[in-house]
């Protein structure tokens, strides 16, 4: 097992986890966008 190839695995990793919650926090956002927008029209 080389230790390069294990850092650059763990760089990917990070990379994809910070991905995903950065598209959660996202789709976050723009549901309680939506969700301020709703209220006002009713």
């Amino acid at each position: 097992m080389n230790i390069s190839n294990v850092l650059a695995a763990l760089e990917i990793m990070w990379k994809g986890m910070a991905g995903i919650f950065v598209t959660i926090f996202i789709i976050m956002v723009c549901v309680w966008i939506m969700g301020k927008l709703g209220r006002r029209r009713k």
